[in-house]
């Protein structure tokens, strides 16, 4: 009988330490004889289709496999015929971009190379499985639904009550939040002005592959300044971004000082923090606006109700 044992092995990154378990290994039993033994599997049925093999034997029957040419012939059906013409309308944003789209690989066309930023001769290559594939998939629209607002006005709350509510009717959601994304992908990022440019540039290309993939995405952060956000939208197509405005006023997010920021702001242990010593600029055409109802807020629950209302009224809750 084969036994089967577990490797564990440490490993540290950074100041901490985690332990993982490594492939397992199978250790095998001497035999009396000296030498390996094999043990037989008896054939089991597979929908109508019976298969056996041996473990370090020579019988195998693989009457369910369909022959290599047969494999190679669909393979090159598919190829030739739906992925010689990949391209659905309302299918995909990236409408009026060359892409190498299987023709490469027999040297009939040369794709089309381009510089972005500090990347040279790259190439967009596209696939037959499209946005509204997995739209389809998952029934739903892939948006980023993007929260922002002073710091204590509820941002993060209202993410995860609204992650919540759309869970609960069987929708597929992640949240991108602020402070937790600076916990790994920028955590080289500092809080000077062009490192916040570039945290929410990055938040708003890894909402935009969220949404790509079918995803609603809920970014929760106080993006200050419209010229990153509207830069933000602009990544998407056209209804796939909803802004989402917490319209707190100053001294009640002061009042609130869940994180006690504008303390160690006030006390001038915080330097450049957004509605103190640094702007913050209101939207001007939010989606939707989330403010005070006579001095009074509503629950993160009704907040998150009313958001999810809009997006059942606009489509974005089916395929």
């Amino acid at each position: 009988m084969i036994g089967r044992s577990l490797r564990f092995k440490m490993t540290t990154i950074g100041k901490c330490s985690s332990i993982y378990r490594t492939s397992p290994e199978f250790d095998l039993p001497e035999p009396s004889s000296g030498k390996l033994g094999f043990q037989k599997l008896p054939a089991c049925n597979c929908r109508g289709k019976s298969f056996g093999f041996s473990i370090f034997g020579t019988e195998v029957k693989t009457s369910f496999v369909a022959p290599l040419s047969a494999i190679e012939a669909s393979r090159k059906a598919h190829v030739n015929g739906k992925a010689e013409n990949v391209h659905r309308t309302g299918c995909d944003s990236n409408d009026d971009m060359r892409i190498n789209d299987c023709h490469g690989f027999s040297g009939d066309s040369i794709p089309q190379m381009s510089t972005i930023g500090n990347s040279t001769n790259i190439v967009w290559h596209k696939c037959t499985v499209e946005k509204c594939d997995r739209e389809e998939l998952l029934q739903q629209r892939g948006c980023v639904i993007w929260i922002t607002g002073l710091s204590g006005s509820g941002k993060s709350t209202l993410a995860c009550a609204l992650g919540r509510g759309l869970h609960a009717r069987g929708k597929l959601t992640y949240i991108l939040d602020g402070d937790n994304v600076r916990h790994g992908l920028n955590r080289d990022l500092s809080f000077r002005a062009e490192d916040r440019a570039e945290n929410i540039r990055r938040i708003g290309e890894v909402a935009k592959l969220f949404a790509d993939a079918g995803v609603i995405c809920i970014a929760s952060l106080i993006s200050p300044y419209r010229k990153e956000r509207d830069a933000c939208r602009a990544l998407l197509a056209e209804g796939d971004f909803i802004e989402v405005f917490m319209d707190v006023p100053l001294h009640v997010c002061e009042a609130r000082d869940p994180k006690g920021l504008y303390k160690l702001a006030r006390a001038g242990k915080i330097k450049g923090f957004t509605g103190i010593d640094d702007p913050y600029e209101p939207p001007l055409k939010s989606e939707i606006v989330l403010h005070q109802n006579r001095g009074l807020f509503d629950s993160p629950n009704d907040l998150a109700d009313t958001v999810i209302s809009y997006m059942d009224e606009k489509g974005y809750l089916n395929a």
